[in-house]
């Protein structure tokens, strides 16, 4: 799905570090920047997939890591800047949507869930800003979720830890704004990833959901791509402490 999309010639060669990489979303991230030709890389818990998307990738590099252990992130990171070079663009699009009820979250749970899907995109971002502060400035997107715009219901910690994703956008925009370090949030809507064909979406969910959208069309994850890409990108450069929204106008 790449004919008649933009190609940005500042993307070429630059250094990118992406969290999720192997799968969904970031999978469509990773493709995109290595057809862009930059320097990727990623880290991800599943071993199996990562490999595959490396061996058809060549030149794309990766790391295995759980990111809930901030130690073995920051380790992973200094592995992927031997690799393919200190990071000036990271993409912290790792989390996980797992449904759960209110009556059944208990204080671990709940923990668990933010350091899943909110806590690893702060301590990212600390491990590379001291190299992108070096190399003169550089652009971070955090990936968000319009889950709890809609008031979506069934996984209150999922929408707690995405909605803290806006207030650490623009506060880390604000710090690092005078290194000429660029922060912004992508916000997806419902994206049709395999794991929601397989999991969540049935005729009757996806019919209601059309129901919200503004435009017709159920989302394909490469337009979440692209959106990262143009923020990547010095066509961007004006942009920071911003959210952009990826999902057809929904209400």
């Amino acid at each position: 799905m790449t004919d008649g999309f933009a190609r940005y010639p500042s993307l070429a060669g630059r250094s990118i570090f992406i969290t999720g990489g192997a799968s969904g979303i970031g999978e469509l991230i990773v493709r995109a920047f290595a057809a862009q030709g930059s320097n990727v890389g990623f880290v991800d818990m599943d071993a199996e997939r990562s490999a595959t998307l490396c061996a058809e990738l060549p030149g794309v590099a990766h790391e295995i890591c759980d990111l809930r252990d901030i130690e073995a992130l920051r380790r992973a990171f200094e592995a992927l800047k031997d690799r393919i070079g200190a990071a000036t663009v990271l993409v912290n699009n790792a989390a996980r949507d797992d449904r759960h009820d209110w009556r059944e979250v208990t204080p671990e749970y709940w923990d668990d869930r933010q350091n899943t899907n909110i806590r690893h995109q702060f301590f990212a971002i600390q491990a590379v800003a001291p190299d992108m502060i070096a190399a003169g400035g550089g652009s971070i997107i955090n990936m968000g979720s319009n889950s709890w715009f809609e008031a979506g219901g069934g996984f209150p910690a999922y929408t707690t830890a995405k909605a803290a994703v806006q207030g650490l956008t623009r506060t880390m925009a604000r710090d690092l704004g005078p290194h000429r370090i660029r922060v912004n949030a992508v916000v997806p809507g419902w994206i049709m990833t395999e794991r929601q064909k397989e999991l969540w979406a049935t005729p009757e969910a996806l019919e209601k959901h059309r129901q919200r959208q503004c435009l017709p069309d159920l989302i394909d994850p490469v337009y979440v791509a692209r959106m990262v890409l143009f923020l990547a990108s010095d066509d961007a450069k004006m942009c920071s402490a911003s959210s952009f929204m990826v999902e057809a106008g929904s209400i």
